[in-house]
């Protein structure tokens, strides 16, 4: 008679009370994070609404005060003469729209210093380095913004490409740049602010634009640098620059 071998069995583990427990936090954590992803993005896109608002009322703002339509668009191409002197604005005052299709419908407010009141502001969000240059000024005029939080304007700053745009717009002048390449530095590499990034003891010899946030995304441990050049400018009287009309819709 063959003696039939029973498959040896391991023994059910029986669900504890910590371990149910454990998985149920788990779950939760994982979703609590979620949640709070979810809400950040959101919330950066609401903010990021209400500053690009404000930048649209704010230049059109420069318009009424020029008598200019906003719907004025220049007709002759970009001067490379010298541009107007630009006074200085005063301690968290507004006194520019920068405009960057690259990065989407992109209007946004400067301020004079970098504080969390310009940083943070609904009504700006760009804030100025008050050592550098003012915009179309011999040497390097700088600005920073948030990567993330607080409407997040420089979110997609390393998708600049070679060549791309870059409007500055101030109660004389239309500035256009050119995007030239990006550098990823420490927080303490402040020589990109210098009148020619990074050549600290160099005097200016040219007229730049460099935008700084941090990197990688979430966290200040280093900066995402975006460096331009100035390739030419347009009164304000003129009107927009033709080709960001167009890109705007407006021509």
């Amino acid at each position: 008679m063959v003696r039939q071998q029973r498959a040896h069995r391991r023994p059910r583990r029986r669900a504890t009370f910590a371990s149910v427990l454990g998985e149920l936090l788990l779950t939760a954590g994982v979703l609590v994070l979620g949640y709070l992803a979810w809400q950040v993005t959101l919330g950066d896109a609401v903010l990021g609404e209400q500053q690009q608002q404000a930048g649209r009322a704010f230049a059109q703002e420069l318009d009424a005060a020029a008598g200019i339509a906003p719907e004025a668009v220049a007709a002759t191409p970009l001067r490379t003469d010298e541009p107007p002197a630009e006074v200085r604005a005063g301690d968290r005052e507004s006194f520019a729209v920068v405009y960057i299709p690259r990065l989407g419908e992109f209007e946004r407010v400067v301020g004079e210093g970098t504080s969390r009141e310009v940083l943070d502001s609904l009504q700006q969000g760009l804030a100025h380095y008050e050592t550098s240059a003012m915009p179309g000024e011999l040497g390097n005029f700088a600005v920073a913004g948030h990567r993330n939080g607080q409407g997040g304007p420089f979110t997609h700053l390393d998708e600049m490409r070679l060549g791309d745009r870059i409007y500055v717009k101030t109660t004389e002048a239309w500035y256009v740049y050119e995007f030239r390449n990006h550098e990823y530095v420490d927080p303490s590499a402040v020589g990109v602010v210098a009148p020619v990034p990074q050549m600290p003891q160099v005097p200016a010899d040219g007229r730049y634009l460099t935008l700084t946030t941090c990197n990688p995304e979430w966290s200040p441990a280093g900066r995402l640098i975006a460096y331009a050049t100035m390739v030419g400018w347009s009164p304000l009287d003129a009107g927009m620059p033709a080709d960001l009309a167009a890109g705007l819709g407006g021509a």
